[in-house]
């Protein structure tokens, strides 16, 4: 692994490549540079989250995908190298399914609002929508583990039920996207 920084402005991107952990030096356009810095934009979207008043488990789940996060980044910038475990995953499916299982059923799409802290997961769930484009791009290009795509699929997911149970904290709820369809299902069940 790569030496770690020590100082910040060392203008070795100056033209126009960055290093990665194995210290060689690639485009900062090419696609690993581009899925690390849509994870770590991810990540400081979770902190920005983080910053809202929020119950402590969920507190505590959002730091330990920070310090993923960070595990898969770094794996992203390394080729070859694992840091995501398997058991990272297994904790987001397990988490899914608890907050999941307090929810009622969708009865139409959503939009991103409600809270501040519902919109922000929602902010974090389309960075973490990206992030996994930007890694399934790159797994395109060059080989790549599919723990990190997987991850981030499930993040996303993740932060959508997390935004819903956020809008429900204090008795609220989603906000529906007002379609024609959703409009016909509340008349027919007022009848």
């Amino acid at each position: 692994m790569g030496n770690r920084l020590t100082q910040i402005a060392t203008r070795t991107g100056d033209d126009g490549t960055t290093g990665l952990g194995d210290n060689t030096r690639v485009s900062k356009a090419s696609g690993r540079p581009q899925a690390m810095g849509d994870v770590d934009e991810l990540n400081s979207h979770i902190g920005l989250l983080l910053c809202e008043g929020l119950p402590q488990d969920m507190r505590e789940l959002l730091i330990d995908v920070q310090h993923q996060l960070f595990n898969l980044g770094g794996e992203l910038s390394i080729p070859g190298f694992e840091l995501l475990k398997d058991e990272a995953l297994a904790q987001l499916d397990q988490q899914l399914a608890h907050y999941n299982a307090r929810l009622p059923r969708l009865q139409e799409f959503i939009l991103p609002a409600g809270t501040r802290a519902a919109a922000q997961a929602h902010v974090c769930r389309t960075v973490a929508r990206r992030a996994e484009r930007a890694v399934v791009a790159l797994g395109a290009q060059e080989p790549l583990r599919a723990a990190p795509r997987q991850y981030l699929n499930r993040l996303s997911d993740l932060l959508f039920v997390l935004a819903r149970v956020l809008n429900r904290v204090d008795g609220g709820d989603d906000v529906y996207w007002k379609s024609e369809r959703l409009a016909r299902y509340q008349s027919d069940a007022a009848e």
